[in-house]
């Protein structure tokens, strides 16, 4: 089992090289907002374990097994992010909860929160009780119970 520490480490490298096609020392402590001798550290112990490769003077990469967790964080990293915009959370704000949600939800939780997502993004048409959420945030009031109470008013008065 690998530190949410360390699978930063390998989510950031994999962005990294997808971005720049390479993962050098100063990206990877730019990116995670760490000093180069931190990053060195701890990118000696992946890959000690196995999950980069690294090279002094040729920066880091990952091996398939260090790929395959990166992947795997990234893909929980922009559901929970994609999730969080979808209930209007600001996108700075959505991006750094992400990244601490990304390690603490089960399997399980991540994946249903993945439906609900490619449900929402997946609909013809924006959903009404989306929308009805959009004013509940603004307003307070549920759009629904407004409905009811101006109908309430409307049959008092007729």
């Amino acid at each position: 089992m690998l530190s949410r520490k360390a699978e930063d480490y390998l989510e950031a490298i994999l962005r990294i090289a997808k971005m720049k096609g390479y993962a050098r020392i100063k990206d990877i402590a730019l990116a995670l907002g760490v000093t180069p001798s931190s990053v060195v550290e701890m990118v000696k112990r992946l890959n000690d374990r196995g999950f980069v490769e690294y090279r002094k003077y040729d920066g880091v990469t990952l091996t398939p097994k260090g790929e395959e967790i990166g992947k795997a964080v990234w893909g929980r990293h922009t559901t929970i992010r994609s999730f969080l915009e979808i209930i209007k959370v600001p996108e700075d704000i959505a991006n750094k909860d992400a990244c601490i949600i990304e390690h603490e939800l089960h399997a399980k939780t991540i994946e249903q929160v993945k439906n609900l997502v490619n449900f929402v993004k997946s609909a013809p048409d924006y959903p009404q009780w989306l929308e009805h959420f959009e004013i509940f945030c603004r307003t307070g009031v549920h759009p629904c119970e407004e409905e009811k109470r101006k109908e309430r008013v409307h049959r008092l008065s007729s």
